[in-house]
């Protein structure tokens, strides 16, 4: 098996630039992002970029939902997938079959005992700081934890006790993330304590608003989880685009040969990626599609 190709630790700064008018060479794979780049605010798939979904998959060109998301979350998108119908969800943790009641196909999990060191060191280094496990079969919290309303069916408990290695009931499923809120920490800055003091231990990253870190195993990423796909289809970085706004698309969009920040993204996407196209709210990534075809 060929290895591997994983994104740098340190990402290079690119100047970001539209990329010129005229005919644009199709690209073999498109890679999204979903939330605030393939969505709209209102977490709902326009029309115009539907069409141009299809007309994608219709060219030959495979399409690659990349998301943060868990498989459960998956219903905006599950009419939207053709072809192969997987998923990359979990920042990369787990791929999942959408034409098959969103049936989680690989698992690339984070150990307990990692998670377990994680959570010990922020919670040294940063007091009031909550968790959630995220496994293969739904979430579970800590009681200070702000819940999320998707997920009414969950379980509260210490972190101590949500990573218990038992092999039964919702202990026995993998563990694909572990979830970390500050309540009033700059996310940015969070998401840099985290690293600094527990980066031996898991990958770190973020793409909410707020001081939410999402952690995944050693070397799990949107990207390392993407190679993986098109190695097996025999997809070269060079020939994929990828689409992304929050710093959990960071390595994918420097992975991928061409890169999209939407206007909307965050500073750090905006200066390491190639191109820029417009908003999650105009259709960015549709206009991109519409200009290879």
């Amino acid at each position: 098996m060929v290895p591997v190709t994983h994104p740098p630790e340190h990402l290079t700064p690119k100047s970001p630039r539209p990329h010129p008018d005229g005919a644009r060479v199709a690209p073999r794979l498109i890679a999204t992002d979903l939330d605030g780049t393939l969505l709209r605010s209102d977490k709902t798939v326009s029309a115009r970029t539907i069409a141009a979904l299809a007309a994608a998959e219709a060219a030959g060109i495979e399409v690659f939902f990349v998301t943060g998301r868990p498989a459960r979350w998956m219903d905006v998108v599950s009419d939207h997938v053709h072809g192969h119908g997987l998923a990359i969800c979990a920042n990369g943790a787990a791929v999942v079959d959408l034409h098959d009641g969103h049936r989680v196909v690989r698992v690339r999990e984070l150990a307990r005992h990692d998670a377990l060191a994680v959570a010990h060191a922020l919670r040294a280094a940063a007091p009031g700081v909550s968790f959630a496990v995220e496994r293969t079969g739904g979430i579970h919290y800590e009681p200070e934890y702000p819940s999320f309303p998707m997920d009414p069916g969950a379980s509260f408990a210490p972190v101590e006790d949500l990573l218990t290695d038992s092999r039964e009931g919702h202990h026995a499923e993998p563990v694909v993330k572990l979830l970390a809120h500050h309540p009033t920490m700059d996310p940015d800055e969070f998401l840099a304590l985290g690293r600094k003091t527990a980066g031996a231990h898991a990958e770190f990253t973020r793409s909410s608003p707020s001081a939410l870190l999402e952690i995944s195993g050693r070397g799990v990423s949107k990207a390392s989880t993407l190679a993986l796909a098109c190695e097996e289809r025999g997809i070269r970085p060079e020939e994929v685009v990828a689409f992304g706004d929050m710093p959990n698309d960071l390595a994918m969009l420097t992975w991928a040969g061409t890169s999209y920040a939407m206007a909307n993204a965050h500073p750090d996407v905006l200066l390491c990626t190639t191109h820029t196209t417009a908003s999650n709210e105009e259709d960015g990534v549709a206009k991109v599609i519409e200009s290879f075809l």
